[in-house]
């Protein structure tokens, strides 16, 4: 080793000590008896999982507070990190499909009524988003802290609720009743948020910070659509049209899901923008390079 590579840990701070890791390490404990391989893999998979949910709740928490303080750069910023995350957990199904429906077969009765729909973060990131459900907060009445939590996100503007407020603080006609609204209701688009989002596309280099802004919202929800896809097309791989452990119908669940949206308007104003009026030869004829 080279000569100033540090070696002793009896008073200073190790890497293990920094990340807990003994803690990290210890927090598995498969449940088949008896023993089966492959438990580790899925409980690891849904873990780290975990972990990057806390990851983009702490992004996302940044994230509006900056558009509330008028500081759209910096929560950009934080949306880019997110939509890494997002990549990276997406990437994390193709681990999870390595498991075939036998191996899964040999400890699934282990999860009892455990499923991942009871993920609290996995919720809380879908009312930060938007997807406000008050109907999903019994599932967590167990936990007087997981319930709490989510009561509270249920209650405060989503991230699309900050960024319309923004809009309008930047002097776009967002209609007083959305901005207005009980937050802790489900969003419904409104033509009035697709009439101003169509000023902000009908010119991009006049607005670019709105600009900008809406489509990298638009990557963050199709980054979202895409887990979900993985998701469903891993689940339908390992346990096809069975039940899932908590009690939803399993694969059609998940596919309704795909039908979900957070922020409705930046899809719908796309049907809403007018193409430039270019003459046939502008395509076909001219100078007959096509």
């Amino acid at each position: 080793m080279e000569g100033g590579i540090e070696r002793d840990f009896g008073q200073n701070l190790s890497y293990g000590a920094y990340l807990d890791l003994p803690t990290l390490l210890s927090a598995q404990h498969p449940r088949a008896s008896p023993p089966q391989h492959d438990e580790l893999l899925f409980i690891i998979q849904h873990q780290t999982t975990e972990l990057w949910l806390r990851l983009v709740i702490h992004e996302l928490t940044s994230a509006r507070a900056l558009l509330a303080a008028d500081d759209h750069r910096q929560a950009l910023k934080r949306i880019a990190r997110v939509k890494h995350i997002q990549a990276s957990m997406t990437e994390q199904w193709s681990v999870l499909a390595t498991l075939t429906p036998s191996e899964y077969a040999q400890f699934r009765a282990y999860l009892a009524t455990g499923s991942g729909f009871q993920s609290w973060q996995y919720r809380a990131v879908e009312f930060m988003l938007g997807n406000k459900n008050a109907g999903m907060l019994p599932v967590f009445a167990h936990d007087e802290a997981q319930h709490a939590e989510l009561s509270r996100l249920l209650h405060e503007p989503s991230l699309y609720d900050e960024v319309l407020a923004w809009l309008a603080r930047r002097g776009h006609a967002i209609p007083a009743e959305v901005l207005e609204r009980d937050v802790a209701q489900p969003y419904h688009p409104h033509p009035g948020v697709v009439a101003a989002l169509g000023r902000v596309y009908a010119d991009p280099q006049r607005f670019w910070a709105e600009y900008e802004t809406a489509e990298e919202l638009v990557d963050l929800e199709d980054n979202f659509q895409v887990w979900r896809f993985r998701h469903l097309k891993t689940v339908e791989r390992i346990i096809g049209s069975k039940r899932g452990t908590g009690g939803s119908s399993g694969v059609p669940f998940l596919r309704r899901a795909l039908d979900l949206t957070f922020f409705p308007e930046l899809y719908d104003v796309r049907s809403a923008i007018v193409e430039a009026d270019v003459a046939h030869e502008g395509y076909h004829g001219g100078d007959g390079r096509g």
